[in-house]
């Protein structure tokens, strides 16, 4: 059996207080839940795809040794953050219309004027930081949210993509496995939520 390894979930960065607002939301998410048929099947692909490419992103990602450029690095600059968004609002979709219509507004509001302008401001500081001009040619062609169509080469490469594959290692060293864990315990509560109103 495969086992996922996992840090303590109630790490200082999860407890924070800035985080309040989104475990209110979840909360007011799956206290509005009324799961219907169409809106949770567009949910759950949305949610799969936003959990997927969060898998692909997390066992690309080198923090703080290497610039990461490969897997989805080389479409857009944040796959972490896209994949969240996309979550979000599948979870949003698969709660049903009351949920989405008061859930989804405020959460892309959150996100959209806070949260991610919050992360892009310190994380591309500090990359800029590390990393200086090579950084900095990468923040200038590569999308923050949504992927570019085809991958971005570093120049010199010659026009072929760098060799560094998927890991596993860096999937479970950058806590992707406890992410997954949280999804698939959102979308169990989903599932069961329309036998809490009997």
């Amino acid at each position: 059996m495969l086992a996922l390894p996992m840090r303590h979930p109630f790490r200082r960065k999860t407890l924070s207080p800035r985080l309040l607002p989104v475990y209110g939301l979840v909360l007011l998410l799956f206290w509005l839940a009324r799961p219907e048929p169409l809106g949770f099947g567009v949910g759950l692909v949305l949610i799969v795809a936003g959990e997927s490419l969060r898998v692909w992103g997390a066992g690309h990602l080198v923090k703080n040794d290497v610039l990461t450029l490969t897997g989805p690095y080389a479409y857009v600059r944040n796959p972490l953050y896209a994949g969240t968004l996309l979550i979000g609002v599948g979870f949003a979709l698969a709660a049903g219309r009351a949920a989405c219509w008061i859930v989804l507004p405020v959460g892309l509001t959150l996100f959209f004027f806070y949260y991610f302008p919050y992360k892009e401001r310190i994380e591309s500081a500090r990359l800029e930081r590390f990393y200086g001009a090579p950084y900095t040619l990468y923040r200038a062609a590569v999308p923050a949210l949504v992927p570019a169509l085809a991958p971005w080469r570093q120049p010199g490469e010659g026009g072929a993509a760098s060799a560094s594959s998927w890991s596993a290692a860096r999937f479970t060293g950058n806590d992707e496995s406890g992410t997954l864990l949280a999804v698939l315990l959102g979308v169990l509560a989903l599932m069961l939520r329309p036998l809490l109103s009997l």
